[in-house]
Protein backbone atom coordinates (compact mmCIF):
# COMPACT_ATOMS: atom_id res chain seq x y z
CA UNK A 1 0.00 0.00 0.00
CA UNK A 2 2.84 2.47 1.14
CA UNK A 3 4.42 1.33 -2.55
CA UNK A 4 0.83 2.40 -4.17
CA UNK A 5 1.06 6.18 -2.44
CA UNK A 6 4.68 6.90 -2.80
CA UNK A 7 3.93 6.26 -6.44
CA UNK A 8 1.17 8.29 -6.29
CA UNK A 9 2.73 11.21 -5.05
CA UNK A 10 5.62 11.04 -7.34
CA UNK A 11 3.46 10.35 -10.15
CA UNK A 12 1.01 13.65 -9.14
CA UNK A 13 4.53 15.71 -8.56
CA UNK A 14 5.73 14.76 -12.48
CA UNK A 15 2.01 16.32 -13.40
CA UNK A 16 2.50 19.36 -11.53
CA UNK A 17 5.89 20.17 -12.77
CA UNK A 18 4.78 19.56 -16.18
CA UNK A 19 1.68 22.09 -15.53
CA UNK A 20 4.09 24.89 -14.06
CA UNK A 21 6.06 24.43 -17.35
CA UNK A 22 2.99 24.70 -19.90
CA UNK A 23 1.64 27.54 -17.68
CA UNK A 24 4.85 29.29 -17.74
CA UNK A 25 5.25 29.11 -21.54
CA UNK A 26 2.10 30.30 -22.38
CA UNK A 27 2.23 33.27 -19.94
CA UNK A 28 4.28 35.08 -22.55
CA UNK A 29 2.87 38.65 -23.03
CA UNK A 30 4.10 37.81 -27.31
CA UNK A 31 4.17 34.67 -29.92
CA UNK A 32 7.41 33.93 -31.62
CA UNK A 33 7.24 35.73 -35.20
CA UNK A 34 8.70 35.11 -38.53
CA UNK A 35 12.55 35.33 -38.79
CA UNK A 36 14.36 38.42 -40.33
CA UNK A 37 17.90 38.11 -41.86
CA UNK A 38 19.37 41.51 -41.22
CA UNK A 39 22.41 42.86 -43.40
CA UNK A 40 24.31 46.06 -42.57
CA UNK A 41 25.72 47.91 -45.15
CA UNK A 42 28.13 51.30 -45.68
CA UNK A 43 28.19 52.83 -48.81
CA UNK A 44 31.79 54.22 -49.54
CA UNK A 45 31.48 58.33 -50.27
CA UNK A 46 29.80 59.07 -53.13
CA UNK A 47 28.59 55.33 -54.18
CA UNK A 48 25.29 55.32 -52.63
CA UNK A 49 23.16 55.99 -55.84
CA UNK A 50 25.48 53.19 -57.90
CA UNK A 51 24.83 51.08 -55.18
CA UNK A 52 21.60 51.39 -54.89
CA UNK A 53 21.31 50.64 -58.79
CA UNK A 54 23.41 47.62 -58.05
CA UNK A 55 20.53 46.12 -55.61
CA UNK A 56 17.95 46.84 -58.12
CA UNK A 57 19.42 45.06 -60.62
CA UNK A 58 20.78 42.42 -58.88
CA UNK A 59 19.15 41.81 -55.48
CA UNK A 60 15.88 42.89 -55.61
CA UNK A 61 15.42 40.46 -58.57
CA UNK A 62 16.60 37.43 -56.66
CA UNK A 63 14.67 38.51 -53.39
CA UNK A 64 11.44 38.74 -55.85
CA UNK A 65 12.28 35.26 -57.07
CA UNK A 66 12.81 34.09 -53.80
CA UNK A 67 9.14 35.77 -52.76
CA UNK A 68 7.78 33.94 -55.57
CA UNK A 69 9.22 30.70 -55.24
CA UNK A 70 7.97 30.84 -51.61
CA UNK A 71 11.57 31.16 -50.01
CA UNK A 72 11.09 34.07 -48.17
CA UNK A 73 7.80 35.81 -47.16
CA UNK A 74 9.16 39.67 -47.91
CA UNK A 75 12.16 41.81 -48.11
CA UNK A 76 12.80 45.29 -47.52
CA UNK A 77 15.48 47.98 -47.95
CA UNK A 78 15.95 50.74 -45.34
CA UNK A 79 18.44 53.77 -45.51
CA UNK A 80 19.38 56.14 -42.70
CA UNK A 81 21.75 58.64 -41.73
CA UNK A 82 24.74 56.75 -40.42
CA UNK A 83 25.42 57.91 -36.69
CA UNK A 84 29.32 58.24 -37.31
CA UNK A 85 31.85 58.03 -40.51
CA UNK A 86 31.73 54.01 -40.58
CA UNK A 87 27.79 53.44 -39.64
CA UNK A 88 25.56 51.38 -41.73
CA UNK A 89 23.56 53.53 -43.78
CA UNK A 90 21.52 50.78 -45.66
CA UNK A 91 19.78 48.28 -43.99
CA UNK A 92 18.64 44.65 -46.37
CA UNK A 93 16.22 42.61 -44.63
CA UNK A 94 14.04 39.53 -45.80
CA UNK A 95 11.45 37.83 -43.52
CA UNK A 96 11.25 33.82 -43.31
CA UNK A 97 8.57 32.15 -42.19
CA UNK A 98 10.21 30.28 -39.29
CA UNK A 99 13.66 28.73 -38.48
CA UNK A 100 12.89 25.41 -40.87
CA UNK A 101 13.01 27.74 -43.78
CA UNK A 102 16.87 27.75 -43.35
CA UNK A 103 17.25 23.95 -44.25
CA UNK A 104 18.75 24.27 -47.99
CA UNK A 105 18.38 28.07 -48.12
CA UNK A 106 21.92 28.16 -49.79
CA UNK A 107 21.05 25.51 -52.51
CA UNK A 108 17.60 26.94 -52.93
CA UNK A 109 19.11 30.43 -53.14
CA UNK A 110 21.94 29.74 -55.63
CA UNK A 111 19.47 28.13 -57.80
CA UNK A 112 17.42 30.93 -57.63
CA UNK A 113 20.34 33.33 -58.45
CA UNK A 114 21.67 31.45 -61.45
CA UNK A 115 17.96 31.71 -62.55
CA UNK A 116 17.71 34.91 -62.50
CA UNK A 117 20.90 35.67 -64.04
CA UNK A 118 22.12 32.82 -65.87
CA UNK A 119 25.72 33.73 -65.18
CA UNK A 120 28.14 30.87 -64.01
CA UNK A 121 29.68 31.10 -60.33
CA UNK A 122 33.34 32.74 -61.75
CA UNK A 123 30.52 35.80 -63.12
CA UNK A 124 28.58 35.98 -59.79
CA UNK A 125 31.64 36.04 -58.05
CA UNK A 126 33.35 38.65 -60.42
CA UNK A 127 30.32 41.07 -59.69
CA UNK A 128 30.45 40.40 -56.12
CA UNK A 129 33.91 41.69 -55.80
CA UNK A 130 33.03 44.34 -57.73
CA UNK A 131 30.19 45.49 -55.07
CA UNK A 132 33.02 45.78 -52.83
CA UNK A 133 34.42 48.71 -54.63
CA UNK A 134 30.99 50.51 -53.46
CA UNK A 135 30.66 49.08 -49.88
CA UNK A 136 31.74 47.72 -46.93
CA UNK A 137 29.51 44.83 -45.32
CA UNK A 138 29.32 45.54 -41.37
CA UNK A 139 27.85 42.17 -40.73
CA UNK A 140 24.14 40.73 -40.41
CA UNK A 141 21.94 38.62 -37.61
CA UNK A 142 18.88 36.39 -37.63
CA UNK A 143 16.31 37.93 -35.44
CA UNK A 144 12.73 36.80 -34.71
CA UNK A 145 10.04 39.37 -34.63
CA UNK A 146 8.12 39.24 -31.26
CA UNK A 147 4.61 39.98 -32.16
CA UNK A 148 2.78 40.69 -29.05
CA UNK A 149 -0.65 39.88 -27.44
Amino acid sequence: MKKIVFSTEIVLFILMCCNQNIFAQTDRPYNDGPLWQVQFVHTKPGMTQLYLKNLADGWVKEMRAAKDAGYIMDYKVFEAQPASENDWDLMLMYELKNYAMLDGATQKMDAISKKVFGQSDDQLHAQAVSRNDLRVLQGGRLSQELDFK
